[in-house]
């Protein structure tokens, strides 16, 4: 296939890198968050639970200052112990169903962030199927399989652990912090302070943490996209020897995302120890003013008056202090997970958003029978006639059969702007033709294939289909009316039998055993370990080429196409099976219109028109007999003269 020429970097642009956290990232969360809204009463039960198990930290705090300024002087002062045992069972009991709740919302997330992912997922893949041929020419694999893996995982980690660690902390600092203002204003305001001076250091981390950690993961795609290049080109690799050359550029493009990971981490990792020595500090400090405080005496202002402030007050305000910081301090652990799933989403949503392939065409491919008065009607029932159903603006509904006409007709095209792929391009292939394109690796033979099936539209000129141009023709529609063998080969896991009904999906059994043995794919089929139920996996690796070959062929006959594409399909066999696949092939062939791309000019000798191409052009047409007679580039294609590279 002609693949698009120049055009940048394959994948994410050159400023994916850049974060913009008051922008991007924000649009990014908004859209995350809008996948939850399937799960509002998981998620209510969800906040009610982190609401509970807030509450319960903050009553054990304060259990502690009533222990100290009640339970204990009492026990001192009456010997008896009753008061403090129902207190010892309340306390336990509030401890259990904080217990309780912290099981019911983290097992109720676990739910939600599997299900979350799965929406994403099948939306990324939905879409996916809906993306022009050109996205995938333009993008390396391995990064889009990275999307799909490691960007959705950094997004399971988000939607499980930051987003309910964020729920919590946010419940536990109000609630903490109302229990603070009703003890002390004056601690609560020293601690308040602290704060400000805490989340003014992690900001700056956490800035300089985001901006690598976008770029690891567009290194993490690339890294993946490189690995799945060289495991598919392995034996290329081996043939010319460029195993030192493969590991050096691995190792640079390695190195590149360990730079990347690293100085993310780095910053990553200085955060949560560096929060949880604050916390120790603001725990001294705590211990040292509210003691200079106490022994001060100076007036203990809260929200209700002012009173004395007592040791059972001071050691609660530690504890609360703990977990007051404490959320902060996990928020901040939580942002190099944050950080890293906002670049993972982004890359995501950039697949999503990609637009779809464009289809501006009304004309669709019914079945259709003749009535008694020989007009074509249409039909739910499955027959061997098809029609173009063509709408007209008067309201009008013609139908035209199918018959596989087909004309370019003066056809330019480039893959990119100013570098011309084809240039007044004509061809006329009649219902029964069979038209070969043959010429130089790059002339534009597969493109001219390309165009036949819409994958990539036109610059100027037109591609009629039965008289109709194609671009008023549904793109579905089109290729289903087209067949298609190409040279590479693509099995999918499943039995030979799904592998041939893969042309079309509503065929029976006896239909693709028809179409295998049409093409001569029957007899080593039936001589496989299970015959048609044999399973294949990997690509089919444990079949010949040629017999990979045979059954793609078989998955195109039996899909029955009035006009077949052939691309190099017989290439990749050797001269004897090719003999044996030709004959199918011509059998195949009888009756429709039939474009053959080839190097191997004895497969195109019984061609109706042979065009041969050079640099996008079209220099000789004509029969073999004619072209031979004529003595020019074919001559010489057929002679040896000039060799085909």
């Amino acid at each position: 296939m002609n693949k698009p020429m120049g055009g940048g970097p394959r994948g994410r642009n050159p400023g994916a890198g850049k974060l913009d956290l008051k922008q991007t990232d924000m649009k990014t969360v908004k859209r995350l968050l809008s996948y939850l809204k399937h799960y509002k009463f998981r998620l209510t039960v969800v906040v009610i639970s982190i609401i509970i198990s807030s509450g319960v930290s903050v009553l054990t705090a304060l259990f502690l200052r009533s222990l100290i300024d009640k339970y204990i002087p009492q026990i001192i002062e009456t010997k008896t112990y009753a008061a403090f045992a129902i207190a010892i069972l309340y306390i336990a009991a509030i401890y259990l169903i904080g217990i309780i709740a912290g099981y019911i919302y983290n097992r109720t997330m676990a739910v939600i962030s599997q299900g979350v992912l799965k929406d994403i997922r099948n939306e990324m893949f939905c879409h996916m199927q809906t993306l022009p041929l050109r996205y995938f020419d333009s993008n390396s694999i391995g990064d889009i399989m990275s999307r799909y893996t490691n960007d959705t995982d950094t997004l399971r980690q988000m939607i499980s652990m930051s987003i309910p660690q964020a729920i919590s902390s946010i419940v536990t600092l109000i609630s903490v912090f109302v229990s603070m203002i009703v003890m002390s204003v004056w601690l609560t305001l020293f601690i308040i302070l602290f704060t400000m001076l805490l989340l003014f250091i992690t900001g700056k981390i956490a800035a300089n943490s985001g901006k690598f950690f976008m770029l690891q993961q567009k290194s993490l795609g690339n890294v993946n996209g490189y690995i799945e290049e060289m495991i598919n080109g392995q034996k290329v690799v081996k043939v010319f020897n460029h195993e030192d050359k493969v590991k050096e550029e691995f190792d640079a493009k390695n190195a590149e995302l360990f730079g990347n990971a690293s100085k993310a981490n780095i910053f990553a990792n200085i955060m949560g120890p560096m929060t949880n020595n604050m916390g120790h500090i603001l725990y001294v400090l705590l211990a040292i003013v509210g003691g200079a405080l106490a022994i001060a005496k100076v007036p203990n202002l809260y929200c209700f008056g002012i009173n004395a402030l007592t040791l059972g007050t001071i050691a609660a305000f530690l504890q609360l202090s703990k977990q007051f910081v404490m959320p902060i301090s996990q928020v901040t652990q939580q942002l190099s997970s944050i950080i890293m799933a906002l670049a993972g989403a982004q890359r995501v949503f950039a697949l999503i958003d990609e637009p779809d392939e464009p289809d501006e065409g009304y004309v669709t491919l019914v079945n259709a029978k003749i009535d008694a008065d020989g007009n074509i009607i249409e039909t739910h029932e499955h027959t061997n006639l098809w029609a173009w159903k063509h709408p007209h603006g008067d309201g009008t509904i013609t139908y035209t059969k199918l018959e596989g006409n087909v004309v370019l007709d003066m056809v330019d095209f480039s893959y990119v702007e100013g570098k011309q792929v084809l240039t007044d391009i004509s061809i006329y292939a009649e219902p029964g033709q069979k038209v070969a394109l043959v010429g130089a690796t790059g002339a534009g033979k597969t493109t001219i294939t390309n165009l036949i099936n819409r994958f990539y539209d036109i610059e100027d000129g037109k591609i009629r289909y039965d008289g109709i141009n194609i671009n008023k023709i549904k793109k579905a529609d089109l290729r289903r009316s087209l067949g298609v063998v190409l040279q590479d080969v693509n099995l999918f896991t499943g039995t030979v039998m799904e592998n041939i009904r893969y042309g079309r999906l509503d065929a029976t059994d006896e239909e693709c055993i028809a179409a295998a043995k049409r093409v001569s794919a029957d007899g080593f089929i039936r001589m496989l370990p299970k015959g048609y139920d044999t399973v294949l996996e990997g690509d089919g690796s444990g079949l010949s080429q040629g017999q990979r070959q045979l059954i793609s062929i078989a998955r195109a006959a039996v899909s029955d196409p009035p006009v077949m594409i052939l691309d190099e399909a017989t290439s990749s066999i050797d001269t004897r099976t090719e003999e044996i696949v030709q004959r199918g092939m011509d059998a195949l062939m009888d009756g429709r219109t039939v474009f053959v791309i080839a190097h191997r000019l004895s497969t195109v000798k019984n061609a109706d028109v042979i065009m041969v191409m050079d640099h996008g052009r079209i220099i000789e047409r004509g029969n073999h007999q004619k072209l031979i007679a004529e003595k020019g580039k074919y001559y010489q294609l057929y002679t040896g003269a000039f060799e085909l590279e």
